[in-house]
């Protein structure tokens, strides 16, 4: 793979966030490369979560630009902006499959509403996507009938339905066992180097961002900004790097003994 530097997919510049007259984060500016698995990082109520729904068409920001390519997302109007977002898929925290449609079904209804495919190449593709993640024969399985970690790898072949460029992912190792973690994070692993996809994701789980990361930004719930942006691995090797940031990487404490390392580690785009 060419060690050269892939052009930025998503650019974000000088965004402000918030709710009214009440600024969630100001100043917000960084780059996700195409092929990066980027994650969002920081304590809660820092607006993890809010930034990942700005980048998904879900609420406007209070100034500042989100770029996907040369596009302008949030001042083009509401056509560019779905015509954007088909080439992104969505996992949210918990899934959020509907229980009363198979996992086929679930994943098939993308592919219904957005798609002229009748249902036998619908329940194709949904059975090529449950195989590509590891759930090859559960398709007529309900959600309710399987594990948590492989409810969320079924709400992430839905999020693939569509074949995306990009997938956002909120908080997917949330409720997960440390193997199922684990096998969760390989996946991504596997989709981007397979697929060339580009993730952005939410996470506070220090063990996921140092395993898959190779891109990140730290926001400050106190300076509501910012405060520092690269690879986590490097971030911590970094004394340089911003306190407030060293303490999240560290789980509070300078001698903690977390592995940075991963046997997929050096496997970047």
């Amino acid at each position: 793979m060419s060690s050269a530097t892939p052009p930025d997919k998503i650019s974000v510049r000088g965004l402000q966030v918030g709710y009214g007259d009440y600024v969630l984060m100001r100043d917000v500016s960084f780059d996700v490369r195409q092929g990066d698995i980027f994650f969002i990082m920081g304590g809660s109520g820092c607006g993890k979560s809010t930034l990942l729904r700005v980048l998904m068409g879900l609420k406007s920001p209070q100034k500042g630009q989100v770029l996907y390519g040369q596009q302008d997302f949030w001042n083009g109007d509401e056509e560019n902006r779905r015509h954007i977002m088909r080439q992104a898929g969505v996992l949210f925290q918990a899934g959020a499959l509907w229980s009363s449609m198979t996992l086929a079904e679930n994943v098939g209804l993308p592919l219904q509403q957005y798609t002229d495919l009748g249902p036998e190449d619908i329940r194709r593709q949904a059975s090529l996507k449950l195989a590509l993640v590891g759930l090859a024969g559960f398709e007529d399985y309900y959600p309710s009938e399987i594990s948590g970690g492989m409810r969320k790898r079924a709400g992430l072949a839905r999020a693939l339905a569509l074949d995306p460029q990009i997938l956002f992912l909120d908080e997917p190792s949330a409720g997960l066992d440390p193997v199922s973690s684990r096998l969760l994070d390989d996946l991504i692993l596997e989709l981007r180097d397979t697929l060339g996809t580009t993730f952005v994701i939410v996470s506070h789980e220090l063990a996921s961002i140092y395993a898959i990361a190779n891109n990140s930004i730290f926001l400050d719930a106190q300076s509501r900004t910012v405060k520092a942006r690269g690879n986590p691995g490097e971030l911590l090797r970094d004394r340089h790097t911003d306190p407030a940031a060293r303490l999240f990487l560290t789980r509070g404490g300078e001698n903690d003994t977390l592995t940075v390392g991963h046997p997929c580690k050096d496997r970047q785009p």
